[in-house]
């Protein structure tokens, strides 16, 4: 055998090692977008001294939620407002724990939503901390839609704080950050229940999944985000194309908005969420932070929560006027 054809062996057998590892790569990434492996909680609220109830109610399509509902410390008042906090895509009402291989490789940092409810409920808030279907101790409803199934969680938390005697319901308020920004903008055309929303960098699949591809993936890339896709859609996943956040935003109608993003996500993009914010009616504000990694725009407003605070003060209260 001549070297040549010797070296056309080595070429396509390489070739198809590398084809192999790529097909289990889009495998495992294709599992992640239809039901990623769950988080346990490390945490309550007590440890940061909070007082807590363990919480399940019905979302809009029947799946059981769960999470935990954080009291004003002023509840034996008036009713008092509401802020919902809901987590992004492998998360769980905690945040991100960021303890894993997938972490470390993607550069992921840990996300940690309690001085987040800490903070709200030291300002007077009652707060719901939830986790979204497929997440946390959530049901199970795969695939993941990155927003779209999502939404009928959060307008089954909306009832179920319409539901306590303690909140006012025409103020309640709701954060979301990544997949759980999504998700409120797909839920706002579908109740008048929130009055005011923070959405922390909310992405159009499409683009988060090329971005993500193209920085972890390199010249595999596309084959990987190809198979993946496909996988995802045989497991009855929509088109990520069809995901699509600013149409929902187009509809939410008299909300005031105010949307995170930062300047250094290599996953989102500034353009993405500028053209979400310019099809909402009622964008408050388009708040661009300087960063170095997508998790960084998660940490700004956890780092800055007087911002929530003076946004949601201003905002619930002016909805809850007469």
């Amino acid at each position: 055998m001549s070297a040549f054809r010797r070296s056309l062996r080595w070429l396509f057998a390489l070739a198809g090692f590398a084809l192999g590892i790529a097909t289990a790569v889009a495998a495992v990434v294709a599992r992640t977008m239809v039901a990623p492996p769950r988080q346990e909680l490390w945490a309550t609220p007590l440890d940061v001294g909070l007082p807590y109830e363990t919480v399940q109610f019905p979302a809009r399509d029947g799946f059981r939620v769960a999470g935990w509902f954080v009291p004003s410390p002023s509840s034996q008042e008036a009713p008092k407002p509401a802020v919902m906090v809901v987590h992004g895509w492998q998360w769980n009402r905690l945040g991100y724990a960021a303890d894993n291989l997938l972490a470390d490789l993607t550069g992921s940092k840990q996300v940690n939503l309690l001085g987040l409810i800490k903070s709200l409920h030291n300002d007077g808030y009652h707060v719901l901390a939830i986790d979204l279907r497929n997440h946390g101790q959530s049901a199970s409803a795969p695939p993941v839609t990155f927003g779209q199934s999502e939404a009928k969680d959060i307008l089954g938390a909306v009832a179920y704080l319409h539901g306590r005697a303690e909140i006012a319901p025409e103020q309640i308020g709701v954060i979301g950050f990544s997949m759980g920004a999504n998700a409120a903008l797909f839920a706002l055309p579908q109740t008048d229940g929130i009055r005011a929303l923070i959405a922390v960098q909310p992405t159009t699949p499409g683009v988060f999944a090329g971005r993500f591809s193209a920085q972890q993936f390199g010249l595999l890339a596309g084959y990987i985000s190809a198979v993946a896709g496909l996988l995802y859609r045989l497991f009855g996943g929509p088109p990520l194309s069809s995901i699509r956040p600013a149409f929902a935003a187009g509809g939410v109608g008299e909300t005031p908005v105010l949307f995170v993003q930062g300047t250094g996500d290599a996953w989102g993009t500034v353009e993405d969420v500028s053209v979400i914010a310019e099809q909402t009616p009622h964008t408050s504000q388009l708040l661009f932070v300087n960063t170095r990694h997508r998790f960084d725009g998660y940490g700004y407003l956890l780092n800055h929560p007087e911002i929530a605070s003076r946004f949601f003060a201003e905002k619930l209260q002016r909805s809850g006027e007469p």
